[in-house]
């Protein structure tokens, strides 16, 4: 896939910043105020476009006002894991930003028609020297993110991918549901867990032959959580 190319737009952008924990404790005059100043660096991204390539360099703070992205990255044995996928409002890669060689961590997908605000880092830097609740927010969210990611990767590397599914099943129901619908295609669940599609087809039939999983389409039902929660947690 060919790295997008975006288009501004003119128009106003609702982009609903009080949902962002970027923007948390800011006044509605302040986030009115942001929006203008940025209003021109508006780009209207369609669905399934590249946005931003691993390793590129980052030139802006880049802001996802609409949509959702997915953020993958392409490991050395060649298959595509599957950070998380991130809804409006959130900002790409911040904890890069200002790196001496800031470059982003991962591709970034948009999985449905997306807008981001492209504000170069230099304005940025100003936004948030003008203001300490911006900065503070700005630094807790790229901390909090960075420790993320990196206890994905950590769980990833560690983990097969036997207990990684188990997992994954257990965290998605709880004691009194014991059913998962599935919300991604075989392929996009394979990424997220940073596999090739037979892999992880092999896993699931491994666990429903041994009676603990019923796979039904994208009905997934936990046969046998007690086996489970042992495989999870290496018991």
């Amino acid at each position: 896939m060919n790295e997008c190319s975006h288009h501004q737009d003119k128009g106003k952008e609702d982009a609903y910043m009080d949902s962002c924990p970027l923007f948390k404790g800011l006044r509605q005059s302040e986030h009115d105020a942001f929006l203008q100043r940025h209003a021109s660096a508006l780009v209207q991204v369609p669905k399934g476009s590249l946005v931003v390539r691993q390793h590129n360099p980052i030139q802006d703070m880049l802001l996802l006002v609409k949509g959702q992205v997915s953020l993958r990255v392409n490991t050395l044995d060649g298959n595509v894991l599957e950070l998380e996928r991130q809804e409006a409002v959130m900002p790409m890669a911040t904890a890069f930003l200002y790196g001496r060689e800031g470059r982003y961590p991962f591709d970034v997908l948009s999985l449905t028609p997306c807008s981001f605000l492209r504000i170069p880092k230099a304005a940025w830097l100003e936004e948030i020297g003008r203001n300490i609740t911006l900065l503070q927010n700005f630094l807790a969210l790229s901390a909090d993110l960075t420790a993320k990611y990196a206890a994905k990767l950590h769980h990833q590397t560690l983990k097969s991918l036997r207990h990684r599914v188990a997992l994954f099943l257990l965290e998605k129901t709880t004691p009194e549901q014991s059913v998962v619908v599935l919300n991604r295609s075989r392929t996009q669940l394979a990424e997220y867990f940073g596999v090739q599609r037979p892999s992880l087809a092999r896993t699931l039939k491994a666990l429903e032959a041994e009676g603990l999983i019923h796979l039904e389409g994208k009905t997934l039902t936990l046969v046998n959580k007690p086996a489970l929660e042992r495989i999870a947690h290496d018991f």
